[in-house]
């Protein structure tokens, strides 16, 4: 991603700065919107949860 043209959603904050979609300096993703899921069954903690938004850069 170009991070000069990274448009950041101060409705999503991110600390994710692997992804493709987190907007370099700015602690923010810069998707319109993204999916959340999880990997486990029954999750009970935050560790289950993911963003399935999530692109490695």
């Amino acid at each position: 991603m170009d991070f000069t043209n990274c448009k950041a959603n101060k409705s999503i904050e991110c600390t994710v700065t692997s992804c493709d979609h987190h907007c370099g300096t700015e602690n923010y993703c810069s998707l319109d919107a993204v999916s959340i899921g999880t990997h486990e069954s029954d999750p009970k903690v935050c560790q289950c949860v993911d963003c399935m938004s999530f692109v490695k850069k």
